[in-house]
């Protein structure tokens, strides 16, 4: 008869329900009334086992009174007695209780040899474990650079994590829309077609100063000069008033640089929603109009207000300033309340740091539209610092002194460029070392991932065309070794880090994971022949290498990173 396969996420449930079931009888024995829910973690050291819980010493903090090391051991001793006969039978091989009153599990190597066979069915769907999305749609904004000059290397770093994110949210059943919102209008428009304008003139034989805080960089310059010699003269005598054409043009020529280069990294949006469509239509006032239905609108000094204090913003907005224009964020609310009324289950914006006091106004405007608070994600993408041979590149977009995304892409690469973007929480200032970046060494940590996928390419190949031993029917047991049981402990978390990288929508979780793997893989690599004298032990060796395979290339594609079978 054969045996079941124990799904890896199962264990998991199963060794939680077993630990809650504990901490029940626990609040019995030591009269504790308030029980927090419980949560695993991975170990900091493989003699401390595979998991663990701090269970005790939670349910210590809010019970004042109990000593956490007597709980953890009363809980412990249950343990035991599920993993001997209870439903943790066969997968849990030692409960223990490490200071200063953890709980520790140590799979039996059953549980680990599991993975195989989980990996074998499920393929590229290794780590859905469900498809919480499954019917339903989300439109993730991210990006949405003001068309006033090149995509900066801060601007990357929104467009890769916004790229990651929307991965993963595929990967778990969401029906994804990527959009790109387009601030076409208002005062930095103005001096985008202001400052190309003066540059314009020098091409006339004038001298226009640039108005302050104006932009700078040579693509003003080099739009002037497209424009001059597209029009030639005929703009030399136009009014200020008429100038529009400066700024429109400017903003076709930044946008059409800007899509080139997401393309280039190959971030596809699928829609571009210009802000002048929004407020050129009744959607603005239709918005503030229910607004103002709702009880949330009032006026005051000339200027109409929205009472965004009553949802736990700091103080009340202006929607409309008292010369009847409005404020950012009308639009930005009717910009909004139009993805809801497309039907979208969820909104996600990824946003500058520049705009972190703007997060609690929107929220108070989805709330007062009737909308609940987890409807609408706001997340702050920080910004990045680019070191050059160890001294940091200043950078300042309207004085024309900046890197741009374009520029690091020709340097380093995109798939190296995406990488490095994704390595730290997107709330965590970043430093990007472009030495560093362009190396193609096992010190470069993207080369080091990439070259594990392609050295088990070369393995499986090699064995396909010369060695041809047969895969089916590999026998996992013999997988003895301390590296061979450490990758298939490192690979049954895959589902788990899946996982947290969705709830908390953060990709840099995968590529730590990835790190860490092909460390895994190439220490197993260096100590350990994949084919060797025996036929059954090269078997089950070049299943758990093309088990990793698996792994890195579903992760890698999921931060849309190419996984290359030569290097």
């Amino acid at each position: 008869m054969a045996v079941p396969i124990i799904i890896i996420m199962d264990i998991n449930a199963l060794l939680i329900e077993a630990i809650q079931k504990a901490l029940e009888s626990a609040g019995k024995e030591f009269n504790l009334t308030n029980i927090p829910s419980v949560t695993l973690a991975p170990t900091p050291k493989k003699e401390f086992g595979d998991l663990s819980t701090n269970i005790a010493m939670q349910v210590c903090k809010l019970n004042t009174g109990c000593k956490p090391e007597v709980v953890a051991s009363y809980m412990c001793d249950l343990l035991k007695e599920n993993a001997a006969r209870g439903t943790l039978a066969g997968q849990i091989e030692q409960v223990c209780v490490k200071p200063p009153a953890f709980i520790n599990f140590f799979f039996s190597n059953k549980a680990v040899y599991d993975v195989i066979s989980q990996i074998e069915k499920q393929k590229d769907a290794f780590g859905k474990i469900s498809q919480p999305g499954k019917g339903k749609k989300v439109i993730v904004e991210f990006v949405s650079a003001n068309p006033t000059g090149p995509l900066t290397v801060a601007h990357a770093r929104q467009a890769v994590v916004g790229g990651a994110i929307c991965n993963v949210l595929e990967f778990f059943g969401w029906k994804v829309t990527r959009e790109y919102y387009v601030n076409d209008e208002g005062a930095q428009i103005d001096l985008l077609g202001d400052s190309i304008y003066a540059r314009y003139a020098e091409f006339l034989g004038k001298k226009i100063e640039i108005p302050e805080n104006g932009y700078q960089g040579d693509y003003i310059k080099d739009i002037a000069q497209q424009l001059y010699k597209k029009y030639g003269d005929r703009f030399k005598d136009i009014a200020p008033k008429d100038r529009k054409i400066f700024s429109d043009y400017g903003m076709d020529c930044v946008m059409k640089e800007i899509k080139k280069d997401l393309a280039d990294i190959h971030v596809v949006f699928d829609n571009y929603t210009a802000q002048h469509k929004l407020t050129s239509s009744d959607k603005v006032k239709a918005a503030l109009e229910l607004l103002k239905k709702k009880g949330f609108v009032y006026e005051k000094e000339g200027a109409v207000w929205f009472k965004s204090t009553e949802f736990k913003d700091d103080k009340d907005r202006v929607l409309i300033k008292n010369d009847g224009s409005y404020t950012y964020l009308a639009p930005d609310i009717a910009y909004h309340k139009e993805k809801y009324d497309k039907g979208f289950d969820r909104l996600i914006d990824l946003w500058g740091p520049d705009h972190h006091g703007y997060v609690a106004r929107m929220k108070a405007a989805q709330k007062a539209l009737g909308h609940i608070d987890t409807s609408l994600d706001i997340l702050i993408v920080q910004l990045v610092s680019v070191y050059r041979d160890g001294v940091l590149v200043r950078m300042s977009k309207r004085s024309g002194d900046f890197i741009t995304l374009r520029e690091v892409i020709d340097e380093v690469g995109p798939d190296v460029a995406k990488f490095f973007f994704l390595t730290r929480k997107m709330n965590s200032h970043l430093d990007f070392d472009l030495e560093l970046a362009k190396k193609q060494s096992l010190e470069n940590p993207v080369y080091y991932i990439q070259y594990a996928h392609a050295r088990i390419c070369g393995i499986l190949e090699h064995n396909k065309t010369k060695d041809q031993v047969e895969l089916k029917g590999a026998d996992p047991s013999l997988l003895k070794e301390e590296e061979e049981l450490a990758l298939l402990k490192k690979l049954r978390e895959y589902p788990e880090i899946l996982s947290s990288a969705y709830e908390a929508l953060e990709p840099y979780r995968i590529t730590d994971y990835l790190l860490e793997l092909a460390s895994q893989f190439h220490s197993f690599y260096t100590k350990h022949k994949v084919v060797s004298e025996s036929v059954q032990l090269t078997q089950a060796r070049l299943v758990l290498v093309s088990c990793v395979k698996v792994v890195i290339s579903n992760a890698l594609g999921l931060l849309g990173i190419s996984q290359p079978e030569k290097m």
